[in-house]
């Protein structure tokens, strides 16, 4: 069969191609335009030319580190009604696991950051069972906070440089001190081809169930919470501008709420640029509580001014492909960071 460029079996078999690199990689408009382009340049070209354009596709491609959150929504063992009935301190049913597998494996993230896991026993189950099917994340970090049941881990493909746990975090509440439930995971990566080392927050601020009447939903608590974790960031990173940081997780509350703009600002100093996103439809909630049918946004990635300039297209994506709801009653969110030269606006 002939393989010509020009003959509708060159043409079959390139447009196959382009279709299997964009499956669920989510990718700006930029990229599908640069595939085309290099298929297109290939037909009438020797077949020496046409690898040569598959090859820089490929690289095309790869030239991105994406990283994701996800809360799991209680992968640990808790009081829970499976099948209609009653089980205590019983784990994740076993679809649910799948079903956010499923979601981690099409999006592919080569850094993935993951609130409400349990103990490290529960981060390995989950490590294994991706390994076993097709997609390894051999490192891991997992924070062992005050929340004795809930933590805060990351899995990824690229070996960690530096990794600080801030377990023991402290601020003021009413009139005693209270400690950040979840604390907060620091994991530094080396450089990627051109991508300049960089450092990952992960946080898991405080849900909305209060222990205390004068604290509705534990807005105070949440906000003070959001607030010692960005003292610590400044104190990490003195000049955002010129620093290569993401903040990602559960913030547990609205985009313009106290404990998100505190990670945005402080005075006159911008200290992250919340990433827009959005699913397949333009929609933004990222969990749903399911006893009131309510949607809404609490999942966030933060990139510091330094780093804006490799946020592929300045946006990321959430997830809502199959799994999305089985899983979790959260939906992942993630975004890609460029590891090519990202030109003039990046110091």
């Amino acid at each position: 069969m002939a393989s010509a460029a020009g003959t509708p079996v060159f043409w079959m078999a390139a447009l196959a191609r382009l279709r299997a690199m964009l499956a669920g990689r989510g990718r700006g408009g930029w990229l599908a335009v640069a595939l085309l382009l290099a298929v297109s340049a290939s037909a009438g070209e020797g077949e020496g030319r046409r690898a040569n354009a598959a090859a820089a596709t490929e690289r095309a491609v790869s030239a991105r580190v994406r990283v994701a959150t996800l809360n799991l929504e209680n992968y640990l063992l808790t009081d829970r009604v499976v099948d209609g009935r009653f089980r205590p301190d019983y784990p994740k049913p076993e679809a649910e696991k799948a079903a956010l597998r499923k979601v981690i494996r099409t999006v592919a993230p080569d850094v993935l950051a993951v609130q409400e896991i349990g103990g490290e026993a529960f981060l390995e189950e989950l490590r294994g069972d991706l390994a076993r099917e097709g997609f390894d994340l051999p490192h891991a970090a997992w924070l062992d906070a005050a929340d004795p049941d809930r933590h805060i881990a990351v899995l990824s493909k690229i070996p960690f440089s530096e990794v600080r746990c801030h377990r023991d975090v402290r601020f003021r509440y009413f009139d005693g001190e209270a400690c950040v439930k979840r604390g907060m995971l620091e994991v530094s990566f080396p450089p990627v081809d051109d991508l300049p080392a960089w450092t990952l927050f992960v946080v898991h601020l405080k849900s909305r169930y209060t222990e205390r009447e004068d604290d509705p939903a534990s807005q105070l608590r949440r906000a003070r919470e959001a607030r010692a974790l960005r003292d610590i960031i400044r104190k990490r990173f003195p000049d955002p501008t010129r620093a290569r940081y993401l903040i990602a997780g559960d913030f547990n509350d609205s985009p313009g709420a106290a404990p998100v703009r505190a990670f945005l600002r402080c005075g006159d100093v911008e200290l992250g640029r919340l990433v827009p996103a959005a699913d397949s439809r333009g929609e933004t909630w990222t969990h749903v509580y399911r006893r009131e049918d309510i949607y809404s946004r609490v999942d966030y990635l933060i990139a510091a001014p330094g780093l804006w300039a490799r946020v592929v297209g300045g946006s990321g994506r959430i997830f809502d492909g199959e799994g999305a709801r089985e899983g979790s009653d959260h939906r992942l969110v993630f975004l890609d960071l460029s590891t090519v030269p990202a030109g003039p606006a990046e110091e």
